[in-house]
């Protein structure tokens, strides 16, 4: 694997091509391989910071950074995705990190909540956060809020 480059927008600085990349990957894997029919265009896309991971011109994960009070009154990391050739290479690890230090530094370090799907808690518990209340259905799919302080 070459080397991968991390950069982060606000909506405004993604570029056409970079959009539609960004929306194919989410709906790639959130609308198709999860078979979740949902509204992926939620209307917060505009007020996010959006974390973008690639390989040459290939977009191959991502995630977005939600301000406070949008989903809770924390900072929160969500559409956190992995294309599925680049499971299993700790490249999701790599985005979370990336996505906590880039938090830190820009608004200095604070608690960040996320709603996870309940089987990837394991994987969110390695960046220090633990699971708050019971599990939920969101689009379907068992998710549960998790925290990190």
């Amino acid at each position: 694997m070459t080397s991968l480059q991390y950069n982060i927008f606000s909506f405004p600085d993604l570029s056409p091509a970079l959009l539609y990349a960004y929306l194919q990957l989410r709906s790639e894997v959130f609308v198709v391989e999860q078979n979740c029919v949902y509204q992926d265009l939620d209307g917060q896309d505009q007020d996010a910071l959006h974390v973008l991971v690639r390989e040459n011109d290939r977009l191959v994960a991502c995630a977005r950074i939600l301000p406070k009070d949008t989903n809770y009154p924390e900072i929160s990391i969500g559409r956190v995705i992995v294309a599925l050739n680049y499971r299993g290479k700790n490249v999701g690890h790599a985005l979370m990190e990336y996505c906590i230090n880039q938090i830190d530094e820009l608004y200095g370090k604070q608690n960040i909540v996320l709603s996870a799907q309940a089987h990837l808690q394991e994987f969110y518990k390695k960046h220090n956060f633990v699971p708050v209340g019971d599990t939920y259905l969101e689009d379907g799919i068992p998710h549960i809020k998790m925290k990190r302080n």
